[in-house]
């Protein structure tokens, strides 16, 4: 009887399909993923982290900068390592931390967002009568 059983279990395993690289598969997948990881998520943070530094340790009285909560000011002071005093509107200061401070505004670009509003010449000419009013009643009383 125990030679018909190793027969039949010899049998059985000829009729098994054979598993091939399926382990060296699963050990590769692994580490791509942390390569993926790291050039998609950790790598861009730490870019922008080092930006962000750089920036808060530049900054300085007199610079116009925007706070995180879009707050945006006048650097008029500094209030030790780690604060600064800014000026939201005229004599109207707020002190903030260096680490509140999300980004630096160029003057520059500022006043060439602002819109044109004399750009239609039919405009121009509106103002101009309306003026000639202004100045027709000023001479009249």
């Amino acid at each position: 009887m125990t030679i018909l059983t190793f027969l039949a279990s010899a049998g059985a395993d000829a009729t098994e399909p054979a598993s091939t690289g399926g382990g060296i598969l699963s050990f590769a997948l692994l580490p791509l993923m942390l390569v993926a990881m790291y050039f998609l998520i950790i790598r861009p943070n730490s870019k922008k982290r080092k930006a962000q530094q750089s920036l808060q340790s530049a900054l300085g009285v007199g610079d116009e900068v925007i706070t995180t909560a879009g707050i945006i000011g006048t650097i008029t002071g500094e209030d030790g390592p780690t604060r600064f005093w800014l000026e939201i509107d005229e004599d109207v200061q707020v002190r903030i931390a260096r680490g509140g401070i999300s980004g630096r505004l160029d003057p520059d670009a500022v006043d060439s967002e602002k819109p044109d509003t004399a750009t239609d010449p039919a405009d121009d000419e509106v103002r101009d009568v309306e003026n000639s009013a202004d100045e027709a009643a000023d001479q009249d009383s």
